[in-house]
């Protein structure tokens, strides 16, 4: 077994690869770029290795800096984690030179499946279902948009070394695949280093579908189980789970001898995935192999009870596999929810900023449920342009896909954030979404369902009522709390607190009043009746209530703002002004405030790096044109004209670091 390994990555995979080398009793070794010094991966590990500047193609894609770092520490085995250099031929093949070993597949694999034209080529050659498209390389826009004519719109323009969303854009007409073919390859070549593209058939109302693959030395190859990685924007994977509510025994079968075949095929030796496209009826498509980790692994270690980094290890170590493909089983129902920084409310643009909270919820398995946190950051941490935006992932596991969605929606109230943008609001909500709950999915659901993006819903019914009596027992306890604090009250005298008030929860007005009971719960009697009996320990500056409401437990977070706090819980967001009788009175009168502007300026909508400034001032543009193109976190974003009109003016220059909202150009 090795004695060290260095983990040629950063942030959550880096962290949760180190946490299994730990249980192993193996030494782990950290590398950082210059915006990671802090970051706590490198805090993890036994030992750190800095390798340069922030940019990936200046640290983490330097494979002499990976190979230099293992010669200085004497780390004997390199896991790559996932993107970066973990399907890089080229890396594996350096390892073996240095007589280090590599903790992924043999490198003749990698380059048979890692390279998505290829790997197309070869499973079309060993008879497996492929998706219609042209698998030579796209040599300019004028050769795509020929080759596009040819398939039959839409199309699918992808990196040929692509992974994770990057380098991929859809054309559903001929106008767009000019720009969509820039764009992937410009992506392609800041991501992985390799701006080849290909086009294939975009398949109408997919279903993203994978099988998860585990080889050894000894020619020895077993599948998983599926996941299915259908809920994704951007071409994006946002939720994950396993197994697929699509999948019925025999297509699971099927779909399984198929990715054991093609792994066995070109000697497959670690941890990989055989993805499929999937139709409603369950036909299915090969798309690609990545032969490295997934993002969305934990959901099949949290239904098989493997850890398949653990096995990777001991794979590379020469180890056979430790069980047979009929020692598989399948226990009960995983979820995950990828936690990015990105602002849902602003068509999930990337986010940068400080964590000045990080407080996620207890992870550990209680009365048939368990709730995993992979995270790579900590409270204070830099969330930087330069990196994906994944903060961490939020897994559940139950008996059943009802029991594990559920226990992902408390988990995801109990999840709390701030200082940059996130997207648990959507997550949440997207937990009570009829459909995601019935299981009708497909990878355009997110599109389809938020059309005009998704937007904090306010809270109704139960649901809003809870929240009320939440936010009128804080305001009991501080009110309390202060009384105690100025000594204005030296003995409790819980019926002085038994006054009227009135919660405003957006547009809605609940009035109730307060009874301490005499087991530190209280009675919150609203006018009309209703009463709710609330027991909780919060206390204030907590960012989460925990409590109960008529037994049932209840997660909600908490903010605080003048006359009251800003709730958010069950993917539903408030402000809860918690007054007298007569302040709701008078709050009716204060006016409220408008937004000023003229609507000329066009602003950057993420914070990010100008690359292209696409128009010149006189210009006439027309509604929807492209006007400039920003990157952050490795995806390039295109600001469109929302309206015609002429350029008069360009504040900003390509090469340029914007903030958010920072004027890029101006309209007359």
């Amino acid at each position: 077994m090795f004695s060290k390994i260095l983990i040629a990555n950063r942030g959550e995979i880096a962290c949760r690869i180190m946490r299994t080398a730990r249980r192993m009793g193996i030494a782990t070794v950290a590398v950082y770029s210059e915006a990671d010094r802090d970051a706590l991966h490198v805090a993890m590990a036994d030992e750190a290795v800095f390798i340069g500047l922030a940019p990936a193609a200046q640290s983490y894609l330097v494979i002499e800096a990976i190979v230099e770092a293992c010669r200085a520490t004497g780390a004997d085995a390199v896991h790559p984690g996932y993107g970066f250099l973990s399907e890089r031929e080229a890396f594996a093949e350096a390892l073996r030179a240095a007589n280090i070993t590599f903790i992924g597949p043999n490198p003749q694999a990698i380059a048979a499946m890692g390279d998505k034209i290829e790997s197309k080529r070869f499973a079309r050659a060993a008879g497996v279902s492929t998706v219609p498209g042209h698998l030579d390389v796209i040599r300019d826009a004028a050769h795509a948009g020929e080759i596009a004519a040819e398939i039959g719109f839409p199309v699918m323009i992808k990196a040929s070394a692509g992974g994770g969303g990057k380098g991929m854009r859809i054309a559903s007409k001929a106008d767009e695949v000019a720009e969509g073919f820039a764009r992937a390859r410009s992506e392609a070549a800041s991501s992985f280093g390799d701006d080849r593209v290909f086009l294939e058939k975009f398949i109408e109302n997919p279903r993203h579908i994978e099988i998860q693959v585990l080889g050894d030395k000894h020619g020895h190859v077993i599948a998983l189980g599926e996941r299915e990685c259908s809920i994704q924007r951007r071409n994006q994977k946002v939720v994950e789970e396993a197994p697929s509510p699509l999948l019925d025994a025999e297509t699971r079968r099927l779909m399984s001898e198929q990715a054991v075949a093609l792994a066995r095929a070109v000697g497959y030796d670690s941890a990989g995935t055989v993805e499929f496209v999937a139709g409603q009826d369950r036909s299915f498509f090969f798309l690609e192999m990545n032969t490295r980790l997934q993002v969305e692994h934990p959901v099949t270690e949290l239904v098989t009870g493997l850890d398949l980094v653990e096995l990777m290890i001991r794979v590379a170590a020469g180890e056979p596999l430790p069980l047979e493909q009929a020692d598989v089983r399948l226990d009960g129902w995983a979820v995950e929810s990828r936690i990015y920084a990105e602002d849902p409310t602003r068509g999930f643009l990337p986010s940068i900023g400080r964590l000045t909270t990080y407080s996620p919820p207890a992870e550990g398995s209680r009365d048939g449920i368990t709730v995993r946190v992979d995270a790579g950051v900590e409270e204070g941490g830099e969330i930087s342009i330069f990196y994906d935006p994944i903060i961490a992932k939020l897994v559940t596991h139950g008996p059943t896909r009802e029991a594990a969605i559920a226990a992902q929606a408390a988990a995801l109230d109990a999840f709390a954030i701030a200082g940059i943008r996130h997207n648990i609001p959507f997550l949440a909500a997207l937990m009570d979404h009829p459909r995601w709950k019935q299981g009708a999915l497909s990878t355009g659901l997110i599109a389809e369902e938020f059309p005009g993006g998704f937007e904090n819903p306010a809270p109704k019914g139960a649901v809003a009522e809870r929240m009320a009596a939440v936010a009128g027992l804080i305001d009991h306890r501080l009110n309390a709390r202060k009384r105690q604090i100025s000594g204005q009250l030296k003995v409790a005298r819980p019926h002085a607190f038994a006054k009227k008030r009135v919660v405003r929860l957006g547009s809605q007005d609940f009035r109730f009043e307060v009874h301490d009971d005499a087991h530190g719960a209280a009675a919150i009697r609203f006018e009309g009746g209703q009463v709710l009996s609330v027991s909780s320990t919060w206390n204030p500056g907590n960012p989460v209530w925990h409590g109960t409401i008529d037994g049932a437990s209840m997660a909600v977070q908490v903010r605080p703002v003048p006359n009251g706090v800003m709730l958010f819980h069950a993917g539903t967001f408030a402000e809860a002004r918690v007054y007298t009788a007569r302040e709701a009175e008078l709050a009716q009168l204060m006016p409220l405030k408008s937004a000023g502007g003229s609507g000329k300026a066009v602003l950057c909508p993420m914070p990010g790096l100008l690359r292209e400034v696409l128009v010149a001032p006189g210009q006439v543009v027309k509604t929807g044109e492209a006007l400039a193109v920003v990157e952050a976190m490795k995806m390039e974003n295109v600001v469109r004209a929302e309206r015609d009109g002429t350029v008069d003016r360009v504040h900003a220059k390509a090469g340029e670091s914007l903030a958010v909202d920072a004027t890029i150009l101006e309209f007359a």
